[in-house]
């Protein structure tokens, strides 16, 4: 065991929202915002934005971990910018009358491709498709669940391509 996986939640928690340089084995290096650091593995959690593009994260194993060095400190527009990450955003907020349109025309647009759709739960308002993925409201390619991964993955490119039609 490594100083790093030693420390303990709080030592790691000094590090969150703050800009550090990971050395690991064979003295490779990460550079990156911390997210996170898994209290199990110490594994670190790093984020890092590259110009014009959305965050990339990286992971760190505890048990490659050196040295980690803070660079900078973290002010408030990182630390909301690193919350953003793993907060999602302010979901839309649909009316019932909304949410039933939206079920209806995916409904509709998934038989009409030859899909098995149906209707399942005391008032309907989860699609379940060919019984082995269900979707529920607002309907969208995150509300896609199924232990299939190939089969939720193809439906989920599915539900996006016709939100974006």
């Amino acid at each position: 065991m490594n100083d790093w996986q030693r420390k303990s939640p709080l030592d790691w928690e000094t590090y969150l929202n703050k800009l550090v340089k990971v050395v690991v084995a064979e003295k490779h290096e990460y550079e990156g915002w911390v997210l996170t650091v898994d209290p199990i593995s110490a594994s670190i959690v790093l984020a890092t934005f590259p110009e014009n593009e959305k965050a990339s994260i990286s992971f760190v194993m505890g048990h490659a971990v050196q040295e980690v060095e803070i660079l900078q400190e973290g002010d408030s527009d990182m630390e909301q910018r690193l919350a953003r990450i793993v907060a999602p955003e302010e979901s839309q907020a649909y009316s019932p009358e909304e949410l039933e349109k939206r079920k209806n025309a995916l409904k509709t647009w998934l038989e009409t491709n030859h899909i098995p759709v149906g209707e399942q739960g005391e008032l309907g308002r989860t699609l379940s498709v060919a019984g082995v993925l269900t979707i529920d409201p607002p309907y969208g390619p995150e509300q896609c669940s199924s232990a299939n991964e190939i089969i939720l993955s193809r439906v989920q490119g599915l539900v996006q391509g016709y939100l974006d039609r």
